[in-house]
């Protein structure tokens, strides 16, 4: 088996990464989800600007900080980084779980606290995504990102319903309070780890201007350029699932917390089968990201349309799958068709695209919900992925060995 979709996980220190990795994505999740909750039902009135705002405050560090963060994970030892970015994500997890518990919490800590996580995930996450290229071999490497998102979907599929189920028992404080300990096991994990059998890559220079580096590089490759336009696209408007599914469960579909929890966990089964089939390819090619994006697109509009709360749990699935497939593909083209000094900064490029446009269009897509209706936010997200498909199938028209 180890050697098909599970072959990483013959390597000790992958292994080791994957397990402390895979307890953290689920107290993430668990986050995620409360911290929705809390703000849409405990802190307003099903504002789903207030919510846009809160997602927007995440994600923003993605784009302020990609100057610093790409190089960071090009120069520094990404260990020692990762220990020091983990730690400070469970701090704040830990505030917002106190402020919660005690009842002092109000709308702008949880502004403050999402701003400074971004801050640390915006630094954490291209040393995450290179540092499996210090774990495995290049021949390894799609694999491994697929386990990746393997595990994450396992920890949103996980999370959510357990969130969903705690928020129901003992309150939406709790939630916190356990992702602010599941951090102890990543940082466990990188101290257990065998130093020796890490792998060594080429490290860039002191020199400034590492950002203008990595343009100069994107700018000259056209396949890099299209992939980060589609990111740009579905990172607008399509990723703001947390907004999707919310107003949806809550406006559309009139339900609880239970309710929430479980289409959040639908759409992690979707994201499930997509990592697990990105993880069996060996060669992921051009094509997918055109499929993905389109499927995304397709389910988006199924979800907009459908006419009860199943439906809408099937075609979240559907659209997980293909999300997951879109991702995946992004993140091992990206790697593998890169310099190994230059893949920090691409990949911080590529974070940044992705998740750091969420601030100009979570807000918007919020609006758009609170405005026309869910049902038109979802068609936005939705028309997101068909944009990106376009833009995939016009390079391939461009460069036939793309596909």
């Amino acid at each position: 088996m180890t050697k098909g979709t599970f072959r990483s996980l013959r390597i000790f220190n992958y292994r080791v990464w994957a397990g402390g990795a895979l307890v953290s994505n689920v107290g993430t999740g668990m986050q995620r989800t409360a911290q929705d909750w809390l703000v849409l039902t405990e802190l307003t009135h099903h504002s789903a600007t207030a919510t846009g705002v809160v997602m927007g405050l995440q994600y923003a560090p993605q784009l302020l900080l990609l100057p610093w963060a790409g190089f960071a994970a090009d120069h520094f030892d990404r260990r020692k980084l990762l220990v020091a970015t983990q730690a400070a994500m469970g701090v704040l997890a830990l505030a917002l779980g106190l402020l919660v518990v005690t009842g002092a919490v109000r709308l702008w800590h949880v502004y403050a606290l999402a701003f400074l996580s971004g801050c640390a995930s915006a630094v954490d996450g291209p040393a995450r995504q290179t540092f499996v290229s210090d774990l495995v071999e290049d021949v390894d490497l799609p694999n491994a990102v697929a386990l990746n998102s393997t595990s994450m979907t396992l920890g949103t599929m996980v999370g959510p319903a357990a969130a969903g189920a705690m928020i129901g028992a003992v309150g939406t404080g709790w939630a916190f309070l356990l992702n602010a300990v599941s951090f102890a096991a990543v940082i466990a994990s990188l101290s257990l780890m065998r130093a020796g059998e890490l792998r060594q890559h080429e490290r860039s220079g002191r020199a400034r201007g590492g950002l203008l580096e990595g343009l100069i590089y994107v700018r000259s490759r056209p396949d890099l350029q299209a992939i980060l336009w589609m990111l740009l696209v579905i990172g607008l408007f399509g990723l703001n699932f947390q907004i999707f599914i919310a107003t949806m469960s809550v406006r559309v579909f009139h339900g609880g917390a239970h309710q929430y929890g479980l289409l959040n966990s639908a759409m992690a089964a979707g994201t499930l089968g997509g990592a697990l089939l990105a993880a069996s390819r060996h060669d992921p090619k051009f094509r997918l990201l055109a499929i993905g994006a389109g499927v995304f697109g397709l389910a988006g509009l199924a979800s907009a349309l459908a006419p009860n709360v199943w439906v809408f749990a099937a075609a979240l699935a559907v659209g997980g799958v293909a999300i997951l497939t879109f991702t995946s593909a992004t993140s091992s083209l990206m790697q593998l068709s890169t310099e190994p000094a230059m893949r920090g900064r691409v990949l911080a490029l590529r974070l940044a695209v992705g998740l750091g446009v969420t601030p100009l269009g979570a807000p918007a897509v919020g609006w758009v919900a609170d405005r026309f209706g869910p049902r038109w936010s979802v068609a936005v997200g939705a028309a997101s992925g068909l944009a990106a498909a376009a833009i995939a199938l016009n390079h391939m028209r461009r460069n036939a060995r793309a596909a």
